[in-house]
């Protein structure tokens, strides 16, 4: 029987994870099963991925995608908008064959990474890893994971259905928030504009916006599954820190639950050790965000900020990114 790899995303899974896992596992098990002749660099002029396309290797694995937790909303709609199931949940990686994906810190990785056999990384966040052996570890600075995968298929001229295009698409929306966010290139453009095209999506910063409206439509979710929504941890040198986001076409969506959802906060930090726990919820209209915290040291969650917090929140104009804007700026406070 063939190896099973599994290729899953970080904990509190989210679109692009969950899209990349599904459109990664795809590509993979869609190389030639015969075995192919090794291809040497140096007399290749095709222009192809050719390790990924298999060459060299035989198909005598087979490729899962799965998902560290439970998905969110917006994964739940682009699933069966586009017609997919979700994909298995594997509480621990212990002893199994993995490949991370939009993910390459163990402290945001599924339980038992540790003790997992790492084959492949594939990823668009900072890089904090560290691996025994020698793997493939693929990090560009772009937009979404999907990204990545998608130019995959492009440069190997894999045929993309319109039923992937269109999920990976979503994924892509939703973490360039509709090409706002400063982790937005124009790489990501051009890949946005293919995917639309193969998915037969006419407008798609009207998708975009569609995807937004349900992220954002938080009625039913309590505050502990809000602040959960988007969320992820962060070991700085000072401490364990949790920062989420939620984005919204209106703040006012959030209006009168903005101290229930800070006492929430506080509940998580003390329940699970952290220095302080942060959800910032962004208006991707107005492009600002209202931070909401739960902290051991105010003065230097302010320092991290750039301004001072007022019954423990304040907005903030022109932040969008966790990745870009937020993550660095708490990492050069607390992480020395």
């Amino acid at each position: 029987m063939p190896d099973k790899i599994y290729i899953l995303g970080h904990k509190s899974p989210d679109l692009d994870s969950v899209a990349a896992a599904i459109g990664y596992a795809n590509f993979k098990n869609r190389r030639s099963p015969l075995l192919r002749p090794a291809c040497l660099a140096s007399q290749c002029e095709s222009g192809r991925d050719c390790d990924e396309a298999g060459m060299g290797k035989s198909n005598d694995e087979e490729h899962k995608p799965a998902v560290a937790g439970a998905i969110n909303k917006e994964t739940e709609f682009a699933l069966g908008k586009f017609g997919f199931k979700a994909p298995e949940v594997l509480k621990n990686a212990c002893g199994k064959k993995v490949i991370l994906v939009d993910h390459n810190e163990f402290f945001q990785a599924v339980d038992g990474i540790e003790s997992a056999e790492i084959i492949e990384v594939l990823d668009h966040h900072k890089v904090d890893f560290k691996y025994s052996e020698p793997i493939v570890f693929n990090v560009k600075p772009v937009g979404a994971t999907c990204s990545i995968i998608a130019e995959k298929y492009f440069k190997n001229n894999l045929e993309l259905n319109k039923n992937l295009a269109g999920l990976m698409l979503a994924a892509i929306l939703v973490d360039t928030v509709i090409t706002k966010s400063p982790t937005c290139t124009e790489n990501d453009k051009i890949i946005i504009e293919k995917l639309a095209g193969i998915a037969d999506i006419k407008n798609w910063q009207e998708f975009g916006m569609e995807l937004f409206k349900i992220r954002s439509s938080v009625s039913e979710l309590s505050d502990a599954e809000i602040i959960k929504s988007d969320f992820k941890d962060f070991n700085f040198k000072q401490g364990k820190f949790g920062i989420g986001q939620v984005e919204t076409v209106d703040l006012n969506d959030f209006a009168g639950r903005e101290n229930k959802i800070i006492d929430e906060l506080n509940k998580l930090k003390n329940s699970a050790n952290y220095h302080s726990v942060i959800l910032f919820i962004t208006d991707i209209i107005k492009e600002g965000s209202m931070f909401l915290v739960a902290t051991s040291d105010q003065e230097k969650v302010e320092q991290a900020l750039g301004v001072k917090l007022e019954n423990n929140k304040v907005y903030i104009k022109n932040i969008i990114s966790r990745k870009k804007q937020v993550a660095p700026k708490f990492m050069e406070v607390f992480d020395k």
